[in-house]
């Protein structure tokens, strides 16, 4: 492995004096040197499709029923703002794996692959060649060809995948679940593994008129809860959005989704019945790791690769720049963590691009230089470092027209949206402080002018500083 090819390098070795000078306890410190000079921890990635940040019962959401990730966050690091750069399937996976985002890493589409040369760099091929055994498991959803020779076990799919393959057939959900759970009984203590794990719950099927398929296991689930709908699932909302937006195709599939309170009731029932099973899949998967005796030394991450609209703004899908769009769930256990420092929530700002680097240290492998993201691993140790501020957004996939281009700036205050097709560019601005379901909109308001020429500059800088 070339030295020049790799950056910034993560503690591997004299671990008790770094993090005794950072102001670790020393139980802590002693946990990590022990696990340093052992072995390497086993790692569960664990990715789902279009899951929003509070979807579950740890989130706020008192009605949810998500007892295993609930559990998962009490024993890690719940992070509340963890949002992605590009909100849809395809790119936000590249910028998974890469630690980049998509002006870097250039998948702007479902049919781009990554180049063999981009993908050498990924956290599986790094930890590969870093004496891991690494499986893929589940959605692969990233161009063609499969990289099937790219892990040391595969069993993933294509596409977007179906939940049945015919009428009483097994749930996808459950499908994966007995998969992974294959893969742990082959693990042996002796050697790490890298898990990487993607559901396509709690995404759509989009070729089904009812869109939502969970597992009829779930048909009694939330039977009794009738979900409140959006503050800014009304007309008033809708009409202030720009034109081109309300004709684009977040409003067609808001129509086939939540176009009746009927529909929205339905639709959003068995929205989090699919996360049911996917919190299942969570319980089922720590107690084969358990079991196994490798729950002590397995990291699991929890995440989605974007966030949903269900209804606001008159909206669905994602795609564009608004919070239920970008906002993702993201909890990190790791069991070696000390105990007073579990069960946090840790309130900075983190992003899709950090989940690479992030690995890549747990791991003990060194960082290449073009990754973009920061590693979280200070951050789950309770650690209080400098952060980021700000992050640059950017989603370029039109869907024939379909889909409004947009780059942002967000901010811990502001959002500052640019629909980059038009010219002039129509933008947006709004204060998530005093107004945090975005209804006003200050891109015009003399007022905050100042703000605007600011958060303009900020995009031009952060934009040059992505590629």
């Amino acid at each position: 492995m070339s030295s020049s090819s790799f950056g910034r390098i993560p503690w591997v070795a004299l671990v008790a004096v770094l993090v005794a000078s950072a102001g670790f306890s020393e139980e802590w410190a002693c946990a990590q040197t022990t696990q340093a000079a052992s072995s390497q921890p086993n790692i569960v990635f664990l990715l789902t499709d279009d899951m929003r940040w509070d979807a579950m019962g740890c989130a706020g959401m008192a009605n949810l029923r998500t007892p295993n990730l609930d559990r998962l966050a009490g024993e890690g690091v719940r992070f509340a703002n963890m949002f992605c750069t590009t909100s849809i399937c395809a790119v936000s996976r590249a910028s998974f794996l890469t630690g980049q985002w998509a002006s870097r890493h250039g998948v702007q589409d479902f049919a781009t692959p990554l180049s063999a040369e981009a993908f050498a760099e990924t956290f599986p091929a790094l930890l590969r060649r870093g004496g891991y055994r690494t499986a893929f498991v589940g959605k692969w959803g990233l161009g063609d060809p499969l990289p099937t020779k790219e892990f040391d076990y595969w069993d993933g799919f294509p596409g977007q995948g179906k939940y049945f393959e015919k009428e009483g057939a097994e749930h996808l959900t459950r499908i994966i679940e007995r998969k992974a759970l294959e893969f742990v009984k082959t693990c042996e203590a002796d050697r790490p593994f890298l898990l990487c794990l993607s559901t396509k719950a709690p995404h759509v099927q989009d070729s089904h008129p009812k869109q939502f398929l969970p597992d009829p296991m779930y048909d009694a689930l939330y039977a009794d809860v009738t979900f409140p709908p959006p503050v800014t699932a009304n007309e008033q909302a809708f009409k202030a959005l720009p034109d081109f937006v309300q004709n684009s195709e977040g409003r067609t599939r808001w129509q086939r989704r939540f176009a009746t309170p009927e529909q929205y009731q339905e639709s959003v029932r068995n929205y989090h019945r699919l996360i049911a099973g996917v919190d299942r899949l969570v319980g089922r998967l720590r107690e084969a790791l358990d079991a196994a005796g490798l729950a002590d030394n397995t990291v699991i991450l929890f995440t989605s690769d974007n966030g949903f609209f269900l209804g606001e703004h008159g909206l669905a899908g994602k795609w564009l720049m608004h919070e239920e769009s970008i906002r993702l769930p993201l909890i990190v256990c790791d069991p070696r963590v000390s105990r007073p420092r579990r069960g946090r929530v840790e309130a900075r700002m983190v992003l899709v691009p950090d989940v690479a680097p992030t690995i890549c240290e747990l791991a003990g492998v060194m960082v290449p230089i073009r990754m973009q993201g920061k590693s979280l691993v200070p951050l789950v140790a309770g650690r209080d470092i400098p952060w980021r501020g700000e992050w640059f957004y950017e989603h370029h996939y039109s869907h024939g027209g379909r889909i409004p281009q947009t780059e942002g700036v967000r901010t811990e205050r502001w959002k500052y949206i640019r629909y980059i097709e038009h010219d002039p560019p129509v933008e947006e601005l709004y204060d998530l402080v005093n107004d945090s379901v975005e209804q006003r909109n200050f891109a015009e308001n003399p007022e905050h002018a100042s703000t605007l020429e600011q958060l303009r500059e900020r995009w031009r800088v952060l934009k040059a500083e992505a590629r």
